[in-house]
């Protein structure tokens, strides 16, 4: 069994400032998923790239040091990303990085999926009938 954790704007945006006001949070949200299961299944944290660019995350800039280190991986926007994320965002009207995640969403390959969002609304919308677990900042 494996958990996907992706994360939205601006939890990515919160992981790089420890002073925002819910760094803390989102960092033990990804925490706690990852230990809560890692004994049991696999765990990956994941942001897609269009999130990535929305939040200013630039791996080789120094002020992302810190979640560099995290060992969140990329969600490219491949052919077959970009093609589903189209689709998703002529669907339900949301923004390219919102569609990106759907799309990242409705591809994994995982059996449980958690999304750390400000907008969990959104977040279901995209997920288009794909059970997923949103945590709300």
């Amino acid at each position: 069994m494996n958990r996907l954790i992706l994360l939205d704007n601006e939890a990515v945006q919160a992981l790089r400032d420890p002073a925002h006001r819910k760094h803390r949070r989102v960092l033990d949200e990804v925490r706690i998923l990852a230990v809560r299961t890692a004994q049991a299944m696999t765990v990956q944290a994941a942001v897609p790239t269009s999130v990535r660019v929305e939040a200013g995350w630039d791996r080789t800039a120094a002020p992302w040091a810190f979640v560099n280190r995290l060992g969140i991986v990329d969600v490219p926007l491949d052919v077959s990303q970009a093609d589903a994320a189209a689709g998703i965002a002529k669907r339900t009207g949301v923004s390219v990085a919102d569609a990106h995640i759907g799309a990242a969403i409705q591809t994994a390959d995982a059996d449980q999926i958690t999304v750390i969002s400000s907008d969990p609304d959104d977040m279901r919308k995209v997920a288009e009938g794909r059970r997923v677990n949103v945590v709300a900042l």
